[in-house]
C-alpha cells in the first residue's frame, strides 16, 4: 500500500534570503540575487563574466566560527537550511535510529580542494589542512546535516549534476515509503562561484555575459536570453509519512506525491532536443502516485535562461500535456536566484511546495519579450492558483542527460 509522503518543514539559504519565508517574500516581489562579484579574482583572472547571485546572508553570519573553519562552504549551506527546516518542522521528537537524511550536490566541496592545491604549490604539502578530504568530499554537506541531528538511519548523497537535488526528494519518497525512516531530510546545496567555474561555464558559453546590468541576465523563455547566472546556497524539507506528521500533530505544507528520474544518454553537455525522456520523467511522476494529468495547474520549470534548454524543456512540456499545457502556469524561478546547480532542485521545490501551500504561483521576471518557440503561459506577477484539487510539478535536468521530476499536491 503506499503511503502518503507529506513535507512539514522548509529551511533555505538562497541569493534573495537568508531563509526559506525571506526568498519566498523576495521571489513574490521579483527580486532578482544577481550582482556583481566585488571579488580580487575577477580582475585578477580577467574573468568574461563579472557577476553571479551570491547567497543574500553570509554563512559567517549564521554560523559559529569553528563550523566555518571546519566545513566547505557547500557544507556550510547545508548547515543552515538543514536546521531551519528541521525548527521548521516542530522539531520531531524522532529516534536516531528513525531519521534518515538524503542530501545533493552538483560539484561538491570546489573552494576546499582549489584552495588546498594553491597551498600545496606555494606552501608545501605540511601546510595543507588535515581536514581538507573531509571538507572537499561531495558527501561532505549531507553529513554535516546528518551528524547535527544524529541521523542514524542513513546519510545519501547524489551527484547527478544540476538534477540532484529532485533526485534526492524522489528517494527520500522512496526510502519513506520502504520504511527505512520514519522523517527524512531531503535537499541540496552547491557553494561554487568560484574562477574556475565560471571560466569553464563562460568557455562553453553557458553563462550570459549581460555584465553591465546582472539583475536582468538571467531571462528564460525571452528572445535576448543568452546563458544562466551561477547560484550558490541550499535548500532542505523535512519529509515524513501522513501518519506520522499527524500523530505529532505537525503543520503539513503539501503532499509529495511521488517522482521520477529519466536519462537522456544524447550529450554530457546539451539536452535531447526532442525532449522525450524528459517527458517520460514528467508523465511518471505524476501518473505514477495514481493522479491525473489534467489536475496539474502549476509547473515550476529548470529554464535556466539558455538557447537551447529553455526549448528542449518545452518540447518535454508539450510532449505531456499537449494542448492542455496552455492552461498551465509556468514559472521560471531561476530568473530571480540564478542557477544553485546541485541546489537548485531543492530550493525550486519549497518554491512549489509554497505555491501550493498559498495557492500563488510564483513571477518569473525579466521576460521583456517572449520566445515565441515557446508557447507557454509563464506567470510574470503573483497568480492566484484557485480552488480544489491542486498538482505542481517541479522539473529539474543535469549535464550528463540527468532527468529529475517531483510532483507534490496541495492539501
Amino acid at each position: 500500500m503506499t503511503k502518503k509522503i507529506v513535507i512539514t518543514g522548509i529551511g533555505a539559504t538562497t541569493p534573495i534570503g537568508g531563509t526559506a519565508r525571506d526568498s519566498w517574500k523576495a521571489l513574490l516581489a521579483g527580486e532578482s540575487g544577481a550582482r556583481t562579484l566585488a571579488h580580487e579574482w575577477v580582475g585578477q583572472y580577467d574573468l568574461p563574466v563579472t557577476f553571479a547571485a551570491s547567497a543574500k546572508v553570509k554563512p559567517a553570519d549564521v554560523l559559529e566560527r569553528h563550523e566555518i573553519k571546519r566545513l566547505d562552504p557547500s557544507s556550510q549551506f547545508a548547515l543552515i537550511a538543514g536546521r531551519e527546516a528541521w525548527a521548521d518542522a516542530g522539531a520531531p521528537e524522532v529516534a536516531p535510529e528513525r531519521l534518515a537524511i538524503d542530501w545533493a550536490t552538483g560539484i561538491g566541496g570546489v573552494w576546499t580542494l582549489l584552495d588546498a592545491w594553491d597551498t600545496l604549490r606555494e606552501r608545501g604539502p605540511r601546510r595543507v589542512l588535515p581536514m581538507t578530504v573531509p571538507m572537499l568530499m561531495p558527501n561532505g554537506p549531507g553529513a554535516a546535516v546528518g551528524m547535527d541531528l544524529h541521523a542514524r538511519a542513513g546519510i545519501r548523497t547524489v551527484v547527478s549534476a544540476c538534477a540532484s537535488s529532485t533526485e534526492s526528494l524522489v528517494n527520500a519518497w522512496e526510502h519513506l515509503q520502504d520504511g527505512v525512516a520514519d522523517v527524512v531530510i531531503a535537499g541540496g546545496s552547491e557553494a561554487a562561484i568560484h574562477p574556475v567555474t565560471i571560466a569553464s561555464f563562460s568557455s562553453m558559453q553557458a553563462l550570459s555575459r549581460r555584465n553591465d546590468d546582472p539583475a536582468i541576465a538571467s531571462r528564460p523563455y525571452d528572445v535576448g536570453r543568452d546563458g544562466f547566472v551561477m547560484g550558490e546556497g541550499a535548500a532542505a524539507l523535512v519529509l515524513e509519512t501522513e501518519e506520522h506528521a499527524k500523530a505529532r500533530g505537525a503543520r503539513i505544507y503539501a503532499e509529495l506525491l511521488g517522482g521520477a528520474i529519466t536519462s537522456d544518454a544524447y550529450h554530457i553537455t546539451a539536452p535531447d532536443p526532442e525532449g522525450s525522456a524528459a517527458a517520460r520523467a514528467m508523465k511518471a511522476a505524476i501518473e505514477g502516485a495514481g493522479a491525473s494529468l489534467a489536475d496539474v495547474r502549476h509547473v515550476n520549470a529548470h529554464a535556466t535562461s539558455t538557447p537551447v534548454g529553455d526549448i528542449a524543456e518545452y518540447n518535454a512540456l508539450r510532449r505531456v500535456f499537449g494542448d492542455a499545457l496552455d492552461g498551465i502556469a509556468v514559472t521560471a524561478t531561476k530568473a530571480s536566484t540564478g542557477h544553485l546547480l546541485g541546489g537548485a532542485g531543492a530550493i525550486e521545490s519549497i518554491f512549489t511546495v509554497l505555491a501550493l501551500h498559498e495557492r500563488t504561483a510564483p513571477p518569473t521576471i525579466n521576460l521583456d519579450e517572449q520566445d515565441p518557440e515557446i508557447t507557454l503561459d509563464v506567470v510574470t506577477s503573483p497568480r492566484a492558483l484557485g480552488e480544489g484539487d491542486l498538482i505542481a510539478i517541479s522539473n529539474s535536468f543535469g549535464f550528463g542527460g540527468h532527468n529529475a521530476v517531483a510532483a507534490f499536491r496541495a492539501v
